[in-house]
């Protein structure tokens, strides 16, 4: 043996000891080290690499590396998947009793668990955060929508780092992770490849993301993300976004289970179903034909005693009254009945469509012979069924965000059309109070059970031993974080990437897994949205209706609302106010709902509407604020009313610079928006034109005669408002290299909003068509050197009603969303 090898393995020997010692204490004690096993600490994430001391061997040949260091998820740790639905109230499912048939959920309902009193927060985005991250709404800074985010802590609409979300956790934590369909929890003004991007869900604990970011899409035409790149739009005419969803999960699923077997995963998989546009393919809604021919009064009848039947609500369970503004059904015309029994087939269709599609990504899951130990949650609705359609539906939701009143006739011209890409319907609101059976109210109305009680299903095999058994402790959605932490064995962590965290605010349900009668151990909960709150303790519940679903002023001063109190535990739909009998219990929970108030950020309660969407007023960034121009470029797609500048109700001028082939040119130069509203500006057979969609009901075109030649041109479109108020109408000019070649009348004009998802496109047009005049994308066959938009003045009086309208208008888009 030579002096040189001795010395080697004295280094090494060395070295071991040093990284036993120093690295892993326990290791000591243990096996050579190749074999040491790390101590983790998994409260501090990510979990730090242990460092090694440098070696000092100097032949590899005569070293030993040290123990790889890897993370991997706790042993047995179960897949996880959380599947909800959006905007689906407690009576609407089969599997609560509802009359649109979902066999996936009725499936695992049959071999898991039931759960009759879980909550939401009333809204969309409130209830997402809160369920990711299994904090309160306000905690993260999500007290109502990211569009009405204010400066207050609790509603700043930005996730905060000390909130991290729990696909964060599990990822540190070895699992691989997966959000397919809708966000809704990044800022709006973020929205943009200008960023920040740090609350987009691919940073925010998600490996993958496939979807779309705001409150609602087009399913056959959506804007569409893969991680932060926008997705070009799919050529097939058979597409819809559910399906395609279901195929991007599935095939991740796949790669996971190929590569990696044993490493578990998460999936956050959220449809755009059942949340309007109610879009689906016809066969679906023709199973439902003649399904709902007897009304929303019978139907609320048939659901509460499908309810009694199944068990899941109790046995004395009586309808709680129906809000006055709904009519009974038998005081409408026929013409109503026909078009209000089609729009809730065509939302049945959409239902039961979503719930198959969902059965594809179990049959896969199934497939890999992983679903006994896949710990599924399966949440029938983020809120209340919703009643944003107003009292008689609509055939374009476009149109209530500007003010333009739908009549049952006007609808029932696209009786045939309803659901299909010709349409962006959403149903009457009398569907919802009966999707909401055995509640009042709806979506929006934190103060009532049919706001906030949505169905859940738990199916875990290797968890559960428990079939198609009934659970009825009072839970809230932030206790889905906590019972996957401990379903997977990982602690709450302290620190996340460095920053102490906000403790964890919901309680794990893991505990009624095996004993149903187990008392519950969520016991307060305050609910805010918009004024509407409510606080539950221990079996009571003290709640005010500050404002209607389809109101949009507030029916009092928040120091007058008039209270209600009702025992839940006797009282399961909330039949019977007890205020006026108890009045000290109600002063009571009063004045343990401001103490929660105060404790979660609740403070102070913004009820305001039309203040709170000017950014300038609330503190909340606005990247076009104080802009009077913009220029933008080719390629630059999908940019959102949020992050473009607005040219509605003023004058302004379109100027695009290009250069046009010898060959000549044709294809968009900008567009914003689509089929159900929206401008382009483009070049038809070489020939500039202007087209105005005027809410997809009325469009006008301002053309030239003539072609461009070949060569550099500055094409301008100038629109001179008429001014008098908002949504007016005025003259459109073309000019080529300032010679003007068109002008015609723009007879109306959208006053407040364009479109909830499609963008603003240089040198294409995404998503639906403007005009007809083309087939979508219509790109631009020249080259674009620049567009740029600048806003002309208009009269102070026009402005103020211009902004009090564009204000409204984001308002009834951000609580439909």
């Amino acid at each position: 043996m030579t002096r040189t090898s001795s010395i080697g393995r004295l280094h090494l020997a060395l070295a071991g000891l040093l990284v036993a010692m120093t690295v892993a204490p326990v290791a000591a004690q243990g096996p050579a080290p190749a074999q040491v096993v790390f101590p983790t600490d998994r409260t501090v994430l990510p979990i730090p690499e242990p460092q090694y001391p440098h070696s000092t061997v100097f032949d590899v040949r005569n070293a030993t590396p040290p123990p790889r260091f890897e993370i991997k998820a706790p042993a047995k740790a179960p897949n996880v998947l959380i599947v909800l639905i959006d905007d689906m109230g407690f009576g609407q499912s089969s599997v609560f009793g509802g009359p649109i048939n979902m066999p996936t959920v009725e499936r695992l309902a049959n071999n898991g668990l039931r759960y009759n009193e879980f909550h939401t927060t009333a809204l969309c985005s409130p209830t997402r955060s809160a369920l990711l991250s299994g904090r309160n709404h306000h905690t993260n800074n999500l007290g109502s929508i990211t569009e009405t985010a204010t400066a207050f802590p609790g509603n700043t609409g930005q996730r905060p780092n000390r909130v991290a979300p729990v696909a964060e956790m599990l990822r540190l934590n070895g699992y691989s992770t997966a959000a397919f369909g809708k966000s809704h929890e990044t800022a709006a003004w973020e929205v943009s490849p200008s960023g920040p991007t740090d609350r987009w869900p691919t940073r925010s604990g998600f490996d993958k993301f496939y979807g779309f970011i705001g409150g609602e899409t087009n399913q056959w035409a959506p804007l569409l993300y893969d991680g932060m790149t926008q997705v070009e739009p799919s050529t097939d005419p058979n597409y819809n976004f559910m399906t395609d969803m279901t195929n991007q999960a599935i095939e991740w699923m796949g790669y996971q289970k190929s590569l990696t077997p044993d490493k578990p995963f998460f999936i956050y998989f959220a449809p755009g179903a059942t949340h309007a546009p109610h879009h689906v393919p016809k066969s679906w809604i023709a199973k439902y034909k003649g399904k709902f021919d007897q009304g929303w009064d019978a139907l609320r009848e048939e659901t509460l005693a499908r309810q009694k039947r199944l068990g899941v609500v109790p046995a004395a369970t009586k309808l709680a009254p129906k809000p006055a503004a709904i009519k009974d059904w038998a005081a409408l015309s026929a013409d109503e009945k026909k078009l209000f029994a089609r729009q809730m087939e065509v939302f049945a269709g959409f239902g039961e469509y979503a719930d198959t599609e969902i059965g594809r990504l179990i049959q896969a899951i199934e497939a890999t012979g992983q679903l006994d130990n896949t710990l599924i949650f399966y949440i029938v609705g983020d809120n209340g069924a919703s009643a944003e359609g107003g009292l008689v539906g609509l055939y374009n939701e476009m149109t209530y965000f500007n003010g333009v009143n739908e009549t049952v006739q006007d609808i029932l011209k696209h009786y045939d059309e309803l659901g299909g890409p010709t349409t962006y319907p959403h149903y009457a609101a009398g569907w919802a109070v009966a999707g909401d059976t055995p509640f009042t109210w709806t979506k929006q109305v934190a103060s009532s059970y049919g706001g906030t009680r949505n169905g859940m299903v738990i199916h875990w095999p290797k968890g559960i031993t428990a079939k198609g058994e009934l659970r009825s402790q009072w839970h809230h959605v932030i206790d889905i974080t906590p019972t996957i932490l401990e379903a997977a064995g990982l602690p709450e962590p302290k620190s996340v990437n460095g920053t102490p965290q906000t403790p964890i605010e919901g309680v794990s349900l893991a505990y009624t897994f095996a004993d149903p009668k187990a008392p519950s151990r969520h016991t307060t909960q305050y609910f805010e949205i918009f004024g509407n709150r409510a606080i539950y303790d221990n079996g009571w519940l003290a709640s005010t209706v500050h404002r209607a679903a389809w109101e949009f002023k507030v029916r009092r001063p928040l120091e007058d609302d008039i209270w209600e109190l009702y025992d839940t535990r006797a009282d399961f739909s909330l039949a019977n106010d007890l205020a006026a009998k108890n009045p000290e219990k109600l002063k009571e929970l009063q004045a343990l709902f401001l103490k929660e108030a105060v404790k979660y950020s609740v403070l102070p309660i913004d009820d305001r509407t039309l203040e709170r969407l000017n950014a300038a007023l609330v503190g909340r960034p606005d990247l076009m604020a104080g802009r009077t121009s913009l220029t933008v470029y080719q390629g630059m797609l999908g940019m959102s009313e949020n992050v473009f500048i607005n040219i509605k109700n003023r004058s302004h001028t379109i100027t695009a610079e290009v250069d046009i082939p010898k060959s000549g040119a044709k294809g968009v130069l900008l567009a914003q928006a689509g089929r159900f509203g929206g401008w382009s500006f483009y070049l038809k057979d070489g020939k500039p034109t202007y087209t105005y969609n005027w809410l997809g009901l009325q469009r006008y075109t301002v053309a030239a005669k003539e072609a461009l030649p070949a060569g550099k041109a500055t094409i301008r479109y100038e629109f001179a408002y008429d001014g008098g108020g908002v949504g007016k109408g005025g003259t459109g000019t073309l000019f080529v290299n300032g010679k003007k070649v068109a002008t015609g009348r723009i007879d109306r004009t959208q006053c407040c909003a364009f479109s909830a998802d499609e963008g603003a496109d240089v040198g294409a047009d995404e998503g639906t068509p403007v005009t007809e005049a083309y087939k979508v994308p219509f790109k631009f066959t020249g080259k674009i050197g620049k567009v740029t938009i600048e806003l002309g003045d208009v009269k102070t009086a026009d402005r103020e009603e211009a902004e009090q309208a564009r204000k409204m208008a984001v308002l009834k888009r951000a609580l439909a969303d």
